[in-house]
């Protein structure tokens, strides 16, 4: 059980970190500051870089990540650090007695995430994770059309993350490769599938490298020693079989793109993007063209990446359970590794870890 919040009004929010990511979150949490959060400050490792952040945000600039975590206004951490610092900066936070939400990945294995997610719940704090992109409008409408039975039995899903070459925009795209699209794309699809037909209990992997010699923006070259190419099979608990692809190869504006489709004894189901909040959805009786399905909800046009910090901003108000747990990521991760160590070993890979999938958002339901 999580500790009671006794407070109202907006969450007092501590963010921690400041990187590429930092800008999109900031853009979605502005329409929500004094209502459902307080953002109070800032805190890094770079005095500069966090002077100008608070500056650019209006916010305060701590001189150092133990001085936001001693500051007892403090109710909630917004973890944006570098993807390699995610565990060390949730473990302090916990060890202050902070709440957190962590942007992808909390961990990069499953054996830290589910430290981290012990360590939450035995200290009766909350721990939530990116991705929620599965709380976006089209993912929600999807879910509803699954759960309330349009498609019948859902026994099939195919999931594409066709993702493009990093290094023709990004100017540290050897980070990316050296993720690898499995561990970076691949939990958006995966999130997604999760929150619908909860734990996946084994997956049997396939991956390569197809083009191995890259080139940075600015020339620089650099070899990869990932797949940039994955096929994932999934076998829900559940009792639905999902495949998964991912490459950093095609083309972003490939058409089959992000999308999922949802295929059950009834009908199908066609999600545009696996995680744009404004994606299209369409449905089919089988053997009947596709038609628009209508949202639940009025969708946001793009992703609003603050999502998952606001729903557990209001769920630490309203002492309810959040929705993007630490346990779902933990779990996630634990599904990733499987596929690394499938590819490796060229067979199926049981899956151990469990979690509750979440509720659908109010409006959705």
């Amino acid at each position: 059980m999580t500790k009671a919040h006794t407070n109202r009004g907006p969450v007092r929010v501590g963010i921690i970190g400041y990187g590429d990511i930092a800008g999109p979150y900031m853009q979605t949490l502005e329409p929500y500051r004094s209502r459902q959060i307080e953002l109070v400050g800032v805190a890094g490792r770079t005095p500069d870089k966090c002077a100008a952040f608070a500056k650019q945000h209006d916010l305060r600039a701590y001189g150092s990540i133990p001085e936001l975590l001693a500051d007892k206004g403090v109710e909630l951490v917004l973890d944006l650090t570098a993807q390699n610092a995610h565990t060390e900066v949730v473990s302090l936070c916990l060890d202050a007695g902070k709440n957190v939400y962590c942007e992808k990945p909390i961990a990069f294995n499953y054996r830290e995430a589910a430290e981290l997610t012990a360590k939450a719940k035995k200290a009766g704090l909350r721990l939530g994770s990116a991705p929620s992109s599965f709380l976006g409008e089209a993912q929600q409408t999807a879910a509803k059309q699954i759960r309330e039975g349009r498609l019948g039995t859902v026994r099939l899903v195919y999931a594409e993350i066709n993702h493009h070459r990093i290094e023709t925009w990004h100017p540290s795209a050897p980070l990316f490769y050296a993720c690898g699209p499995l561990f970076d794309m691949g939990p958006y699809a995966l999130v997604l599938l999760a929150s619908i037909f909860g734990p996946v209990r084994s997956v049997t992997g396939w991956g390569r490298i197809i083009l191995g010699e890259r080139h940075t923006k600015d020339g620089t070259p650099f070899r990869l020693e990932k797949p940039d190419f994955v096929v994932a099979l999934l076998e829900f608990a559940s009792g639905p079989v999902a495949r998964l692809t991912v490459n950093y190869y095609t083309d972003w504006m490939k058409k089959e793109g992000e999308l999922v489709e949802f295929h059950g004894d009834k009908g199908s189901l066609y999600l545009a993007h696996v995680s744009i909040f404004s994606a299209g959805v369409e449905y089919a009786d089988f053997g009947k063209p596709y038609e628009p399905v209508p949202f639940v909800k009025e969708p946001f046009k793009g992703i609003e990446w603050g999502r998952g910090l606001i729903d557990m901003a209001e769920a630490m108000r309203g002492d309810r359970p959040h929705r993007a747990t630490g346990e779902q990521a933990a779990h996630i991760i634990e599904v990733l590794e499987a596929i690394e160590e499938s590819v490796r070993i060229e067979r199926s890979v049981a899956v151990s870890s469990t979690f509750s999938p979440p509720a659908p958002m109010e409006w959705a339901l």
